[in-house]
Formats: C-alpha cells, sequence, structure tokens
C-alpha cells in the first residue's frame, strides 16, 4: 500500500525533500560539531549517537553537552526535529488522501464507463451497478 515513489513526489511538490535533506545535513554537521567542542565525546560515532538521541527526544544520557556550542547545536537540532517531525504527519496524511483520491477517481471512472456502455453488460453487472448506484444516492 506504501508507494514511496509517490510520497516523495508529494515531499516534492511541498517542498518537503528540501527540509528533510536540509536537516540530513544540520545533524552531520552538529555531529561534528558536538565532537570537536565535547570533551566528553571522542568519536563521530558517538557524537552521532549523541546528536540523534537528542534528536528523537530519547536522551539517555550517556553523553551530555557541557560547552556552549554543544548545548547550541542541541537546541538547534531538537527543535529542528520537532517541526520536521509535524511536516511528516502532515505529508503521510497528504499522501493517505491522495491515494483516497486516486482510488475515488478511479472507482468514479469505471462507474462512469458501464454506465456509457449498459447494453453491453450482462445481468450480474448490472445487479452491481445497481447496487453500486443505491450505495451513491444513500
Amino acid at each position: 500500500m506504501f508507494n514511496f515513489k509517490l510520497f516523495w513526489n508529494i515531499a516534492k511538490r511541498c517542498n518537503a525533500d528540501k527540509y528533510l535533506l536540509i536537516f540530513t545535513g544540520c545533524l552531520l554537521l552538529g555531529t561534528f560539531l558536538v565532537m570537536t567542542s565535547e570533551p566528553g565525546i571522542h568519536n563521530y560515532w558517538d557524537a552521532f549517537w549523541y546528536t540523534f538521541t537528542s534528536c528523537a527526544s530519547i536522551g539517555f544520557g550517556d553523553y551530555v553537552a557541557v560547552t556552549v556550542v554543544g548545548r547550541i547545536v542541541t537546541i538547534v537540532l531538537t527543535i529542528y526535529e520537532v517541526f520536521l517531525v509535524a511536516m511528516i504527519a502532515g505529508l503521510v496524511v497528504a499522501h493517505y488522501i491522495e491515494v483516497v483520491n486516486r482510488l475515488e477517481h478511479h472507482t468514479a471512472t469505471m462507474f462512469l464507463d458501464k454506465l456509457e456502455h449498459l447494453t453491453e453488460l450482462d445481468e450480474e453487472e448490472l445487479y452491481e451497478l445497481q447496487e453500486r448506484a443505491k450505495e451513491i444516492v444513500l
């Protein structure tokens, strides 16, 4: 049911793809800044772990920002992540609505096609069409 290509097209139309790419860049840059400024974090993977857990609002506490640069990076990334999560939730809803609209359009097109070719339908198809018409009216 989930179509990543359709989701990415929706993200492009909403300019959300840029925000996702910018966030990835900020996360990597923030990781580098934390690694270079924090005395308790000595390698890139530990710095990435710290920035990821900070962005995910988990904050295990195994690493703590003690410098001004580390705290500012943490605050900026966390705020950006909160807005990004809200935007992704909106994109998921937009994706779902577009899928539903496509299905409804496809169903309506099929219904109109059957109406145009009534003389070619057998009794079972006519009965199905009659029941569909009752559902639409009610």
